[in-house]
């Protein structure tokens, strides 16, 4: 059983009028701008439990990409959002896996595409069976001026896939109502921000989702009673706002989503999240990658091209030199690596994507695959040990040989096909 919490919220706008605390009045609202484009980052330690007892920890990357498409002119002011929700994994390497990086690396896992809409308080339209983002209609504002100490309550949702782990064709959604609290001014990451609480308890029953289907994955297609009878999900939150920026800057929850099964056995997701957002400045792919291009020349790096690719600009490392069958970099490609270090570590506030591939030559598809996993882990292991990028702001992607840009039945064209691509993401 695998499950993902992500703690969710798109940009917003706290208006703040400072007058003696005893008159204080706040005005939350959300309120964005056409073409605006943001990406919220989330990092969460996850605990997996079965009936009391530690199972497996684990520590996921949730990075969501954001542009505002369209808003609507009326009272309710919906704004229209296209998103992509990434979903990473960091894993530890295995001590008997040959690897030059002891550091592990956020390996991407699946992503989600969205398009959602939300109103000025934050009610929130989306389809039917859109994953992303789990958490709705939080936070949901009232349409009045709030005090310092004033609580309100309003509903919301926690929407989940359990089709890959129980069959359900449909979001399981467990509808909550929350709790809000304006708290003032709090400190987060040495800042002082306007900032609220949202609590919340839920309980789901889930005998209407198994009359019809009674197989799961999880016992591989064979008929089973192994089915959750019940759910809690459970969430403390305090979010942090800019109101001189007009946006939210972070937020810290803790949660858990507990499953009751029919065999008995109770299993519990739960853990700690911290997220960000962050505006993105707008990528001229053309300036970048012909800047990135001149300083390849200067640092005499060969084998490296530079490309502007739907997600931003990538210099892709060709026939880059491992040790055979192995993710350990030959020590000519570490100087490599560190000129081109050099070259990311101008470009800060961009995130970085490692994809590794291999050529379509000797082994399997799962081992090509794990192999360019591996690979592009020690690039990046490689670029957070000497502090290109910090851990949350870069991810891995192995794609084995499934997309070579040569032919596998020359040499030239192996060497080509093994490679890494370094991508500058846009948002």
């Amino acid at each position: 059983m695998y499950l993902r919490h992500n703690i969710v919220f798109l940009c917003c706008v706290f208006a703040a009028f400072f007058l003696p605390l005893s008159l204080q009045a706040e005005t939350f609202a959300f309120k964005e701008k056409l073409g605006a484009k943001q990406r919220t980052i989330s990092t969460v330690n996850e605990q997996v439990m079965l009936n009391g007892e530690l199972l497996y920890e684990t520590r996921i990357l949730n990075r969501m990409t954001s542009e505002v498409k369209e808003i609507d002119s009326t009272k309710n002011g919906d704004t229209k959002f296209d998103a992509v929700f990434a979903l990473a994994e960091e894993r530890l390497v295995p001590d008997k896996v040959e690897s030059d990086s002891k550091i592990s690396a956020f390996q991407w896992q699946e992503d989600y595409h969205s398009i959602f809409s939300r109103s000025t308080l934050g009610k929130i339209t989306i389809g039917k069976n859109v994953v992303m983002p789990t958490v709705r209609d939080v936070p949901l504002f009232p349409d009045k001026d709030l005090a310092v100490g004033e609580t309100w309550t309003a509903p919301g949702v926690e929407a989940h896939d359990l089709g890959p782990t129980f069959g359900i064709k449909e979001l399981f959604s467990i509808p909550f109502v929350a709790t809000y609290k304006f708290l003032g001014d709090r400190k987060w990451r040495g800042k002082t921000y306007k900032t609220f609480s949202i609590d919340y308890t839920a309980e789901k029953k889930t005998t209407d989702y198994f009359e019809q289907d009674p197989f799961n994955t999880m016992t591989n297609g064979a008929k089973s009673d192994f089915k959750p009878v019940k759910v809690l999900a459970k969430s403390n939150q305090l979010v942090y706002w800019d109101s001189g920026l007009g946006q939210p800057v972070g937020a810290n929850e803790n949660f858990s989503l507990v499953f009751y099964m029919s065999d008995g056995n109770v299993y519990e997701f739960s853990g700690t999240a911290e997220a960000e957002i962050i505006e993105s400045e707008i990528m001229d792919k053309d300036a970048l990658s012909k800047d990135i291009e001149k300083k390849l020349q200067d640092a005499g790096i060969k084998d490296a091209t530079v490309k502007i690719v739907e997600g931003g600009v990538s210099i892709d490392i060709e026939n880059i030199q491992f040790t055979a069958d192995s993710a350990i970099l030959q020590k000519s490609e570490k100087a490599k690596l560190d000129a081109i270090g050099k070259i990311l570590t101008q470009y800060p506030n961009r995130d970085i994507l490692v994809s590794g591939h291999t050529a379509l030559a000797g082994g399997s598809d799962a081992s090509r695959m794990q192999l360019s996993q591996e690979r592009a882990g020690a690039v990046a292991g490689y670029f957070i040990n000497n502090k290109v990028r910090g851990k949350e702001h870069i991810m891995v992607r192995g794609w084995g040989s499934t997309k070579p840009i040569a032919d596998n039945n020359t040499e030239e064209g192996k060497q080509k096909n093994r490679r890494v691509e370094i991508t500058i993401l846009e948002n």
